[in-house]
């Protein structure tokens, strides 16, 4: 019989959230938050093991028949209050996600509000749950009813903690399945605010929360038998390791958001201002670059090159870097050490190939700026198809920017890398943007835009970048299982 998991009250470290409880791990391990800025310490969460991921998907498997068999409407209710009560919470969760993620207050201020929009959108979509009718026989009855999977797996990454772990509660909530979900061991903190909302608002099992690493807990969640239905986000070698563990222990549902190495195509009829403007936006600096949707190629056409270039790095090296709390802050500190240390070798494979660094790509100097995780914002230019920067996602302030003249080679050089996720297009030619839209290998492209996901929108990714898609009404769907019925009725009434 496994063990139960102690319930904790009044302890100054944050707990996760099995079966209803606030509790710490059953092994007793802790992990600890680290300020990336100045690495001084937040605070500690459980390191869950396989224990504690059996405890939490039990839990779940028991409440998934009554969560399955409560109305969609009331489903929907429960998670609106959920919104409801994390707007509440709002201050505290940014000033959470600021000190753990090191991105900066201006760009985290909107993740709570984003996170609740989605959970209001997907409540709204509750009565859309809906089968078919198939007149495949003029005498019989032919439909199709949708039905949870049960228990629901998601696993998240470091970059937006708590916009991932509601938003992404919300599809598979409303279509009547239970969830086990994972953030990263990276950036735990606000997500236990989550559990503490979650523990007050659904019922026991319905929503657990375990905080331990991707190689325990993480490993555990995605080979149990009992987790049909899996979604992570993070990088494609993680994605492809999840995948292979998945299939070890069962057939599974696995869906994927992974990385993205995305074009800014910027066409000769284009602003300069304009797009130096949404170049500099595209590569989200207030995320230190740490976004999969980031536009990090720039691809500019020759008549514009020069004049963009000189543009870009006149903006990126105005940009203020510094603590991340202040509201005047335009970027913060990478994450942590592993992930500086690994953008630190794309800076110098960059070097290595040949491409022309523009600014950054070091350390910035000042007492400020001793301890934590910091990297000056950075370009390069004249990056070539054949030079690992161009390819490779960097996941930084790293933005390559390549000069392009000849139409017919413009797709090629576009969707020559392994990734697929978003695209920017920029010109004045409607027609041009739209034959370029449709040729470009991605899924979620932007004309005359970028950075920016629009509500019911689908996002998700070609090629490596990923399988599935999330917040639009596919992702609902994607959380339920058809089952189709046929009911034979005589060939004529007596």
């Amino acid at each position: 019989m496994p063990p139960t998991a102690t319930p904790v009250s009044g302890a100054p470290d944050r707990l996760m959230l099995i079966d209803g409880k606030l509790c710490a791990s059953v092994g007793g391990g802790w992990l600890t938050a680290i300020d990336p800025s100045n690495e001084a310490v937040l605070g500690r969460v459980p390191e869950a093991t396989a224990e504690d991921v059996e405890l939490a998907v039990a839990a779940a498997d028991r409440a998934a028949p009554a969560w399955a068999a409560t109305s969609a409407l009331e489903r929907a209710r429960l998670v609106r209050e959920l919104a409801r009560r994390a707007l509440e919470r709002a201050d505290e969760l940014l000033e959470l996600e600021v000190r753990d993620t090191g991105n900066t207050r201006r760009r985290m201020v909107r993740d709570v509000t984003m996170a609740t929009d989605l959970l209001e959108y997907f409540a709204g979509l509750a009565l859309e749950l809906k089968g078919e009718t198939v007149p495949s026989t003029p005498t019989g009855l032919h439909l199709s009813v949708r039905e949870p999977y049960g228990v629901v797996g998601r696993i998240l990454a470091f970059n937006h903690p708590f916009y991932f772990a509601a938003s992404r509660l919300a599809a598979p909530l409303v279509a009547g399945n239970t969830v086990v979900l994972k953030p990263s061991e990276e950036a735990p903190l606000s997500t236990t605010v989550l559990a503490e909302l979650c523990a007050e608002i659904f019922p026991p099992g319905v929503v657990n929360i375990v905080t331990g690493t991707g190689l325990d807990a993480g490993a555990a969640l995605v080979r149990h038998p009992r987790v049909k239905r899996l979604t992570f986000i993070g990088s494609v070698p993680t994605g492809r390791a999840i995948q292979r563990q998945a299939a070890e222990s069962s057939v599974k549902h696995v869906s994927l958001e992974l990385g993205g190495k995305n074009p800014m195509i910027v066409f000769g009829d284009a602003d300069p201002e304009t797009v130096a403007t949404a170049a500099v936006a595209g590569m989200n600096f207030g995320h230190q670059g740490q976004s999969c949707g980031s536009t990090s190629r720039l691809l500019l056409h020759e008549d514009l090159y020069d004049d963009v270039l000189a543009r870009v790095v006149d903006k990126v090296s105005a940009l203020r870097l510094g603590d991340p709390t202040r509201d005047d802050t335009d970027m913060g500190p990478l994450n942590n050490a592993r992930h500086l240390q690994n953008v630190m070798s794309h800076i110098a494979a960059a070097k290595e190939d040949g491409a022309r660094l523009m600014t950054g790509g070091r350390r910035p100097g000042g007492a400020q700026f001793e301890r934590g995780f910091w990297l000056q914002p950075t370009v390069f230019a004249d990056v070539t198809p054949g030079m690992r920067l161009f390819r490779s996602e960097v996941f930084g302030p790293v933005l390559a920017v390549s000069r392009w003249s000849d139409d017919d080679d413009l797709l090629a050089i576009a969707n020559g890398v392994d990734y697929g996720l978003t695209a920017s297009i920029w010109t004045n030619d409607l027609n041009r943007a739209l034959v370029t839209a449709r040729a470009v290998q991605a899924g979620y492209v932007w004309i005359n835009g970028n950075s920016s996901h629009f509500p019911g929108t689908s996002f998700g990714g070609r090629k490596e970048s990923g399988t599935g898609s999330e917040e639009g009404l596919d992702e609902l769907l994607s959380f339920t299982e058809v089952k189709t019925i046929n009911v034979v009725l005589p060939a004529q009434l007596p």
